[in-house]
């Protein structure tokens, strides 16, 4: 199964990793996360080598290009050889500056940073 010419999407990203589960990533499939061509497909949608499949995690969307089919699930070394991630540099930074912004926030309530919490703000303050 592994040298097949089409595999379908949702397991194909289970097989490389870029979800802990199979059901998770037709469940991402469903609500419109995977697109391809900048179409959201169904999780029976069978992909091909050298295909882009863009996946959203909130707030980024993730690029990835498919290099070879995978139908089981391997090893996280051995999965390099089957995708590429090709997530241009602005959506990664997108989300260092949303990790960021939100560390000086607390939410009404919770009471006092604790002293732990206190230094790590301090310390993305002055950065």
């Amino acid at each position: 199964m592994q040298n097949s010419d089409k595999i379908r999407i949702d397991k194909w990203l289970w097989a490389v990793r870029i979800f802990k589960t199979r059901s998770t990533a037709s469940e991402a499939c469903k609500k419109g996360h995977v697109l391809i061509d900048g179409i959201a497909v169904k999780s029976s949608r069978l992909i091909k080598i050298g295909e882009i499949v863009n996946v959203k995690f909130n707030p980024i969307i993730k690029s990835f290009k498919v290099k070879e089919l995978l139908g089981k699930r391997l090893s996280a070394r051995l999965v390099i050889d089957y995708v590429e991630d090709i997530t241009p540099e602005s959506e990664i930074n997108k989300l260092k500056i949303m990790n960021y912004s939100s560390l000086g926030r607390r939410d009404k309530g919770i009471g006092r940073p604790t002293k732990k919490d206190r230094r790590t703000i301090e310390k993305y303050r002055k950065i």
